[in-house]
């Protein structure tokens, strides 16, 4: 009758279509399971390899930067016996001299810390330990930003009168003293005894060296008592540490101590240097460029199972389009239209990949988590890993559930009813 109100196609709305997917994807629990496990597989990978990627490139800039900010370490030689290279640090080709060169005339330098090592028995009662010996002087401590967690450090008084003072690392005072407080007592280094005034706070390791397995005593106790003078003019170091205003300052720096230590050294073109300069600052750009193309490149191969759900999820909204034919015929017979079924099939697509990627992020910030405690970096959730994965699996959703949603919807009611 021309008076009353036509009745709206059934089906139509919204929300009236998010409830019938949503009953739809209840009805057969086990293939919306299985259809949603490619997503979840896919997002939880994601995830797992972005946190763990970030955690390790944090952990090793952190680890990197414990030992100081801003600086350039020169080491020694290497010297060539026989044509083998003997190591940097090995050689006599610096000495405390060339360091305070360094110091007074290199514009770009604030502070320089020379050091010399030596790898040494380091005996208490009936405990010892193989450790490095560091003869260092008193701006060692600022330089490399070490920390006393109890007693001192060397007196300017003590580091030139070559005073038989030690200070532990901590892994060291743990192995030769265990829970006892070391302060006070005194420890045998090659046959001499130095009495321990100061415990070093941990820093960690970094590239697979314990920073807290080592011992310091003055440098020039280290020199005489050691090594002893073995340099033609002065004292003989394994390297010393410089340090820098500013990153900006580093590349100027290191480009006046490599002419001045030439000019130093006699060192002129095509002859090669007899010292190596590491600079800290290329070091975590280094490493921070590598772990950022290893995360992009791991993510990137986890998500192909994503685009693997994707392919599940099409293939088994094309089995529920043939499964639920004359279901579809019912629906277009009493009104319902070929959009309404396409959003219909669409919104299960969609609803299958959405909760799968909110179980697959659950579970990846899960593993994360497990992942972190394990290998002891930190815990590095990037929002836009979060947010991309979420986006993600409403994509792949869609894109899955279009090709379906068309066969339904084009269906030919009379076909589809006849169906079994």
């Amino acid at each position: 009758m021309r008076g009353q109100k036509r009745q709206r196609p059934p089906g139509v709305g919204s929300a009236e279509i998010l409830a019938m997917a949503w009953s739809a994807l209840q009805a057969y629990r086990l293939r919306t399971v299985l259809t949603m496990l490619g997503v979840v597989i896919g997002i939880a990978s994601v995830i797992l390899v972005t946190a763990v990627g970030q955690g390790v490139q944090a952990a090793t800039e952190r680890q990197i930067q414990n030992l100081g900010t801003n600086l350039l370490q020169i080491q020694a030689g290497p010297p060539q016996v026989r044509g083998i290279s003997q190591g940097a640090g090995n050689a006599s080709t610096l000495t405390l001299e060339d360091a305070e060169a360094v110091a007074t005339q290199a514009p770009s330098v604030t502070r320089v810390a020379p050091y010399l090592t030596r790898r040494r028995q380091v005996t208490y009662g009936t405990q010892n330990t193989l450790t490095p010996v560091n003869g260092v002087d008193d701006n060692f401590w600022s330089v490399r930003q070490f920390q006393v967690a109890s007693g001192r450090v060397f007196t300017p008084m003590e580091l030139d009168t070559a005073q038989s003072l030690v200070v532990l690392g901590a892994t060291v005072a743990r192995d030769l003293f265990g829970n006892d407080s070391p302060l006070g007592q005194r420890v045998r280094i090659q046959g001499a005894l130095y009495e321990v005034i100061g415990v070093m706070a941990p820093k960690g390791s970094t590239d697979g060296f314990d920073l807290d397995d080592q011992v310091f005593i003055p440098l020039k106790s280290m020199a005489g008592r050691i090594v002893g003078q073995n340099a033609l003019q002065g004292v003989a170091l394994s390297g010393f540490w410089v340090q820098v205003p500013s990153a900006e300052e580093m590349e100027a720096a290191q480009f006046q101590i490599t002419n001045l230590l030439r000019i130093r050294h006699n060192i002129y073109p095509p002859q090669p240097d007899d010292f190596r300069i590491n600079n800290q600052g290329d070091i975590i750009s280094a490493f921070t460029a590598i772990t950022g193309l290893l995360t992009v490149m791991v993510g990137a191969i986890a998500a192909v199972s994503l685009v693997v759900g994707g392919i599940g999820i099409a293939n088994i909204m094309l089995v529920s389009v043939v499964e639920r034919t004359r279901e579809i015929g019912i629906r277009k017979a009493v009104g319902a239209t070929g959009a309404a079924i396409l959003q219909q099939f669409l919104t299960e697509a969609v609803l299958v990949s959405l909760a799968g990627g909110a179980i697959g992020l659950a579970l990846g910030v899960g593993l994360a988590w497990g992942a972190a405690q394990m290998l002891q970096i930190p815990l590095v959730l990037a929002p836009w890993a979060i947010g991309a994965a979420l986006l993600l699996s409403a994509g792949v959703g869609l894109v899955a559930g279009v090709a379906p949603a068309q066969h339904a919807a084009r269906l030919d009611p009379i076909v589809a009813l006849r169906s079994e």
